[in-house]
């Protein structure tokens, strides 16, 4: 499914610094498509090629999936823009495998054909293929693997998270864009999924807070002291939701 017939519409010109939550409630997906267009001019054609490429893969594998009210590509689209505007990166594997980060996890299968003994890692091959094998080492890193059914399934979350950021400084960016999407964007959900959220993410914050602090995690102290805040901002949401609920 290629996506950049979307890119002609017309949009105001203070979408380039309007926030992507707003721009999601307003404009919905072809409004975080001409924002992430507006975001890449800054790239070379043939980072913009690579950029676009893996674009059109997500928007191809999470065609039917949904984030409760949206199209789960908004959300793929938020943690890329949010990197490069807010995180300022200008690594564009970094990038490709945020647009990435769900592909091998959702969806193994269609990127590898269902005929394979281990989809995971026929997809993370695929991957490697198609965009290189560092893309597949950061989807990789930020992949859940299968949970042991006999422990509790968020603490196995919260070991991986730990364990697998730990040794790929470049994954904590792209897993903390996804986290503050998932997080601070926990007050645009709806219904019992709500306070779940806040329960499987809470015990996170501190996690990431120590790995962005580190001084291998490559980002200016000005991004960190950003992410620092919006880590507050999480955390006072996910409190407010689970007091609320108690």
């Amino acid at each position: 499914m290629k996506i950049r017939y979307k890119w002609t519409m017309e949009f105001p010109a203070y979408l380039a610094t309007m926030p992507m939550h707003a721009i999601t409630e307003i404009h919905g997906e072809p409004g975080l498509l001409a924002r992430f267009r507006l975001e890449i001019e800054a790239f070379d054609e043939a980072a913009r090629n690579r950029l676009t490429a893996a674009l059109d893969l997500a928007a191809e594998l999470h065609r039917d999936d949904r984030r409760v009210r949206e199209p789960y590509l908004n959300h793929l689209l938020r943690v890329a823009i949010r990197m490069m505007h807010h995180y300022q990166v200008r690594d564009v594997d970094v990038i490709v495998a945020g647009l990435l980060h769900d592909a091998v996890e959702d969806h193994p299968a269609e990127l590898a054909g269902a005929d394979t003994t281990d989809p995971t890692a026929a997809a993370l091959a695929a991957l490697a293929d198609r965009f290189g094998p560092r893309v597949a080492r950061l989807v990789g890193a930020v992949t859940n693997p299968a949970y042991d059914p006999g422990r509790d399934k968020h603490v196995q979350y919260r070991e991986h998270v730990a364990a697998s950021l730990d040794r790929e400084p470049w994954a904590r960016v792209i897993k903390v864009s996804d986290f503050t999407d998932n997080g601070v964007g926990v007050i645009h959900t709806i219904g019992p999924k709500v306070a779940r959220s806040a329960a499987k993410y809470r015990p996170l914050v501190p996690v990431f807070r120590d790995l962005i602090a580190r001084p291998d995690t490559p980002l200016s102290t000005a991004v960190k002291r950003h992410i620092f805040a919006q880590l507050d901002l999480a955390e006072e949401r996910f409190s407010a939701i689970l007091d609320h609920a108690t």
